[in-house]
């Protein structure tokens, strides 16, 4: 059976990595990262479960209270933020260009748009026999500073038009000493979008998607199921403004993993020995689709088997930044 690993604080503010199995969390012996026990599963060219096993003990952790203390922390991230790339892929779910369809539609009758194309080119080439299929959409949303951890605020730009979720699974990777990514699983993940910004040109999609993003606090260690099934949900002062089912995993896809994970990692630049890299495989369920506004306040609640944790994140707007050119 598949372990989650969680990063979090202890009650005396220290950090711990708990493994998790079967309804219990117990502490993992001198681990204080999750990167670190990665790391050092590689250094012993052992498995992430081999490891777990090795250095399990008695002690329970209680996840549950850590959620309501504010003590989980983001599945993964990096001591140098700038060796974390958050990237990602788009049209990749059976169902994802519905909506982005109908955000770009051009005014002529029956006009097919770029996202349409894209959509359709993966249907018929994401999931190839063998080899690399099609390549994907493919967008940068920034580094380690712009990650966020179960809780905290998901702070929009004071310029953006648009802040909404994008309940979505993430694969996380630790790239080894010979340049090898090595997954260390899958993570829960609110992507967050300025789609106002992409609507309006699809040419801004970049500009749209540079915005901090959102990771569960929990690493589904081996592959991903085949058939996940969750629910995406925002509450506006305490009461479920709007909800709807997500699905993800190859079966509800256009693409294998695989194939998204080469056409990312086919870069050498990608491929830089101590980076982490959290690669955001896409999603088919947008509040935005369905014309609704968000507002600051408003908490954005995804939830999915296999991950016991929900993650949750309250919109908020950053502060006006006053950014000024000089000339040395």
């Amino acid at each position: 059976m598949a372990v989650r690993l969680i990063q979090l604080r202890n009650q005396r503010g220290g950090r711990i990595v708990a493994a998790a199995r079967d309804g219990e969390a117990f502490r993992l012996d001198g681990a204080q990262s999750v990167l670190g026990l990665a790391s050092k599963a590689i250094e012993r060219d052992a498995t992430l479960a081999a490891l777990v096993a090795e250095l399990a003990t008695d002690e329970q952790v209680d996840l549950d209270a850590a959620e309501a203390e504010g003590r989980l922390l983001p599945a993964i991230d990096h001591p140098d933020p700038a060796r974390l790339h958050l990237t990602g892929t788009g049209l990749t779910h059976l169902g994802s260009a519905e909506g982005r369809d109908k955000m770009h539609k051009q005014a002529a009758a029956g006009a097919v748009t770029d996202s349409m194309r894209m959509f359709l080119m993966g249907l018929e080439q994401g999931k190839p026999e063998s080899g690399a299929g099609c390549q994907p959409e493919w967008f940068f949303k920034g580094d380690g500073s712009s990650l966020v951890g179960p809780g905290d605020d998901l702070r929009s730009p004071d310029f953006a038009l648009d802040g909404s979720e994008e309940p979505e699974i993430a694969g996380i990777y630790l790239i080894d000493a010979q340049g090898q990514p090595r997954r260390l699983g899958f993570a829960l993940a609110n992507e967050f979008s300025d789609h106002v910004t992409e609507r309006h040109n699809y040419l801004w999609l970049a500009h749209s998607k540079l915005r901090p993003a959102a990771l569960g606090a929990e690493i589904l260690t081996g592959e991903l199921p085949a058939d996940v099934r969750g629910t995406s949900r925002i509450v506006r002062d305490g009461e479920t403004l709007w909800e709807s089912p997500f699905l993800s995993g190859e079966a509800n896809m256009s693409h294998w993993i695989a194939n998204l994970e080469h056409h990312h990692f086919k870069y050498g630049l990608f491929r830089r020995p101590g980076d982490v890299h959290v690669h955001f495989f896409g999603t088919a369920t947008l509040s935005f689709a369905q014309s609704v506004k968000t507002e600051p306040g408003d908490i954005f609640e995804i939830e999915a088997d296999p991950f016991a944790l929900k993650l949750r994140n309250r919109l908020a707007v950053a502060e006006p930044s006053d950014v000024r050119v000089t000339p040395l």
